[in-house]
């Protein structure tokens, strides 16, 4: 079931592994099957160095397993909320990746400062409001979900593919899982370079017009970078 998808969903896992967004279980990657409404997601606390496409657990928009024999991961709730939300979305990565994890422990949304930002996401990439103490010692997965979404009030989750959760980390999302976990690996970039900015000059930012002028010309309809034809 899935195969293709499964096998996608690994890569990414793999891939934030990879670029040193994860330590050892610290995070997880998701992929949905829109047409069947069948999310394919990690299993909880997994070695990656183990892991394997017929390890990944299947379920549906409820969380039921519809396949496979171990437990998902511990955020599935937190990635349904998001699928449920943002339609358009075809993968959802969750980290503790460094710099981006210190900016969602400050509270503190990451500011668009220059192009490399601004290639990525369309403005700042917020931050949500803390959780309540009843939300957390409550159903916590899923309204640290509902906290993401309550934040996106307004925002187009695909200009802005990632968020923080304050006092958590850093939650990112893609068309599929390969764009998602690529995201993944920007938002840290972009959250480094952010923080080593802001050191330099806490007065800086970036004009509206050049942050329109590199995120447009990788996004929309009039988007000019890349090659039309393959190589």
């Amino acid at each position: 079931m899935l195969e293709r998808l499964k096998e996608a969903t690994l890569e990414a896992n793999l891939e934030v592994v990879r670029r040193g967004l994860v330590l050892y279980t610290f995070g997880n990657a998701s992929g949905i099957d829109r047409e069947q409404g069948l999310v394919v997601i990690k299993p909880s606390g997994v070695d990656y160095d183990v892991l394997k496409p017929e390890h990944m657990v299947v379920t549906d928009l409820s969380g039921r397993i519809v396949e496979g024999t171990l437990n998902p991961s511990s955020d599935l709730k937190t990635h349904i909320e998001l699928y449920k939300a943002f339609p358009t979305i075809g993968a959802v990565v969750h980290t503790h990746s460094e710099h981006a994890t210190s900016w969602a422990q400050a509270g503190r949304e990451i500011p668009a400062l220059g192009t490399t930002h601004a290639d990525y996401f369309h403005g700042p990439v917020p931050c949500t409001r803390e959780l309540t103490d009843d939300e957390i010692n409550g159903d916590y997965v899923l309204n640290t979900g509902k906290a993401i979404i309550e934040r996106f009030v307004g925002i187009d989750p695909l200009a802005v593919p990632g968020v923080l959760v304050a006092g958590h980390a850093p939650f990112v999302w893609g068309k599929d899982p390969h764009d998602a976990a690529h995201n993944a690996v920007v938002l840290e970039a972009v959250a480094k370079m952010a923080f080593m900015t802001v050191l330099l000059n806490s007065q800086c930012g970036v004009s509206s017009a050049l942050l329109d002028r590199h995120y447009f010309r990788k996004h929309g309809a009039k988007a000019t970078y890349g090659q039309r034809n393959s190589l």
